[in-house]
């Protein structure tokens, strides 16, 4: 199959030249590096300054208890750690010679823990601070985040077929599947 044509050597990204010289890797959404920026600088944004500075939507906190918010938070912040190091560490670290969909390591349990990390990431600093603005922003970029996973998909389905959808079907998008018998 194919590869999707890609624009100019000097209009590429980072991450574009990246795909250009790994033939076992497929690609990713033109802008997606630049939206998930955005979607951080501006989780963060509202984060600090509703969680330290104006303290507008932070009511919550009163209802649960600090420590339990804040060990609740860590646990989460420390499994988004472990999603992102295993997925990059998996996708970027070992050339595969012939390109294949990735069925191990922490991709047999989820087919996105890169963004799951990321959707964890922004979890567990929300459930610290429980500030209702940064939820809000949180929203926002999970939606972001399918919509990423989604392309990606349909890149892969392009370019691998019923291999990666027989793996769409065994393996869960952020959520694992329970295997049944």
């Amino acid at each position: 199959m194919e590869r999707q044509q890609t624009p100019s050597k000097e209009s590429k990204t980072v991450h574009e030249k990246w795909f250009d010289q790994r033939d076992d890797l497929t690609g990713e959404y033109k802008w997606g590096d630049m939206g998930q920026g955005i979607c951080a600088l501006l989780f963060f944004g509202v984060w600090i300054t509703d969680s330290f500075v104006f303290h507008y939507s932070t009511r919550l906190n009163e209802m649960v208890p600090e420590l339990i918010r804040i060990l609740t938070g860590l646990v989460i912040l420390c499994s988004s750690a472990y999603l992102a190091w295993s997925g990059l560490k998996t996708v970027f670290h070992e050339v595969r010679e012939t390109p294949t969909v990735i069925r191990k390591g922490i991709f047999r349990i989820v087919r996105h823990p890169i963004y799951l990390s990321e959707v964890l990431l922004y979890l567990g600093l929300f459930i610290i601070s429980m500030s209702i603005a940064a939820c809000v922003v949180w929203i926002g970029a999970v939606i972001f985040l399918y919509y990423l996973s989604r392309y990606e998909e349909k890149l892969l389905l392009n370019r691998f077929g019923e291999d990666y959808k027989a793996y769409m079907n065994e393996v869960g998008m952020w959520l694992p599947r329970i295997k049944r018998g």
